[in-house]
């Protein structure tokens, strides 16, 4: 059966934000890998979406009712590989293959992967790619919606741009778009990289709705995706506010973090860090 909310009654989101981001720390430091920091970041924002906001069924991932979620910074997939294994989309203990050879369970997100919908690697892809999904839904008068989560580093693509344009000219308010806007990119800051403020008024001058929000404020956060679209012929635009590497005070607002993974001391001392913030 379609769940629109958390299966588990009486299971807070933070509940289920604190699980996955204990699942990708324990992902990223067996398999030596990288990205946790951007991860973290987006942890409550994805638990949400998956505790309260999205129409999905985990016994059917193609449903064909089901809302579309797309993962443009696909370098981040750690937390929402966690997060479909916590929701029942495959059997948990699939995450432990996680950038082995051979595991559909890449190190950027795959589409081979059960509630995966598109493969990104490159950044800029995932806006284009949901609009087009948008569209689709339009034409054949689907009442299902798409999802779509960048990196604020990611807005400096111009392909972002050119998907705005269009998916206002078109109308599409079934398109929602998530930022997680950390202020950090892979090797220093988004403001020292390329300025994108006022990012807000740009993105409204495009023709979207949009709304500005704590990215860690879960409640929040879930609030304004399930009431989307916030105007009738707009597409929404949610630039949620947030801290990389969220969760694990050595790891919070630390560049080198995009790119390092825990030794088991480190993993250790960040679950402890977690179980004590449940």
């Amino acid at each position: 059966m379609p769940v629109r909310q958390d299966p588990a009654l009486g299971c807070p989101l933070k509940a289920r934000a604190v699980r996955i981001r204990r699942l990708a720390l324990e992902m990223v430091t067996r398999a030596r890998a990288s990205h946790i920091g951007s991860a973290l970041s987006i942890a409550d924002i994805v638990a949400a979406l998956y505790g309260e906001v999205l129409r999905v069924d985990p016994a059917d991932p193609q449903w064909q009712e089901r809302d579309r979620l797309l993962l443009s910074k696909g370098h981040a997939c750690v937390i929402l590989y966690a997060a479909l294994a916590d929701a029942g989309f495959f059997p948990l203990n699939r995450l432990e293959t996680y950038a082995q050879d051979g595991s559909e369970l890449m190190s950027h997100i795959s589409h081979k992967v059960p509630g995966v919908e598109f493969s990104t690697g490159s950044l800029g892809h995932g806006l284009p790619f949901g609009t087009g999904k948008a569209l689709a839904a339009k034409k054949r008068d689907k009442d299902w919606r798409t999802f779509v989560i960048l990196g604020d580093g990611e807005i400096a693509e111009g392909s972002n741009w050119e998907a705005m344009l269009f998916a206002a000219h078109n109308r599409l308010d079934n398109l929602v778009g998530i930022i997680d806007y950390n202020k950090l990119q892979s090797l220093t800051t988004v403001e020292q990289t390329l300025r994108i403020e006022p990012l807000a008024d740009k993105i409204a001058a495009f023709g979207w709705a949009v709304r500005e929000v704590d990215g860690h404020d879960i409640r929040a956060v879930a609030d304004a995706l399930s009431c989307a679209p916030w105007q009738a012929g707009k597409p929404s635009m949610l630039i949620a506010h947030t801290v990389k590497g969220r969760g694990v005070s050595f790891m919070e607002d630390q560049v080198a973090w995009h790119y390092r993974n825990p030794s088991e001391e480190q993993l250790a001392q960040a679950i402890a860090e977690l179980e004590g913030d449940a």
